[in-house]
């Protein structure tokens, strides 16, 4: 009688700790990370709301942290042939620290313009003036030394990511996930 009530004690605490394991594992967008969400407006004034606000189900964020990611970005967009496939819908997104003041989000912003002249760019650039270090954190990402593509959702879930230069493999990776359908 005593080893029937051992073997159930022991199978009650084998299913209570599965099922604490099972409540307590990271989903998919705990691991990849999750965009934070913010109100922002691209280079023509329009205004996003990110990430509920974006103009696709699936977005590619193309993210940088620092001036000289410039090259990188590009890259991206040529060896993914963005410019030119309108089945990806995608946007730049310079991630820059909060300045505080509307003057120094402007001074930015003015930059930004000269950098780039054409509407079509401009449409597709979102700077996100924030803390860096919490937006790294929160998209998960590994620092702000990479350039990062980005596939979210309008839940701001990081569907899939990666750093660094254009790879061929990576962009197929990237495709795929955005071409997926939500369910």
């Amino acid at each position: 009688m005593k080893s029937n009530v051992s073997y159930l004690a022991a199978w009650l605490l084998a299913v209570g700790l599965a099922f604490g394991l099972a409540i307590a594992s990271p989903n998919d967008s705990s691991v990849m990370g999750r965009l934070p969400a913010f109100m922002a407006q691209t280079l023509l004034r329009q205004p996003v709301t990110v990430p509920e606000g974006l103009p696709s189900d699936r977005t590619l964020a193309l993210i940088t942290f620092q001036r000289g990611q410039h090259a990188q970005v590009e890259g991206w967009i040529q060896g993914m042939n963005l410019r030119n496939d309108p089945s990806i819908t995608w946007m730049r997104m310079p991630v820059v620290n909060d300045p505080g003041t509307l003057t120094g989000r402007s001074a930015v912003e003015d930059k930004l313009l000269k950098h780039y002249p054409a509407d079509t760019e401009r449409a597709r650039l979102v700077p996100v003036f924030t803390d860096r270090a919490s937006f790294v954190r929160s998209a998960g990402l590994n620092s702000i030394d990479q350039v990062y593509a980005v596939v979210v959702n309008r839940q701001g879930e990081v569907l899939a990511r990666f750093e660094g230069q254009f790879d061929a493999d990576k962009a197929q990776t990237l495709r795929e996930t955005l071409q997926q359908q939500s369910f």
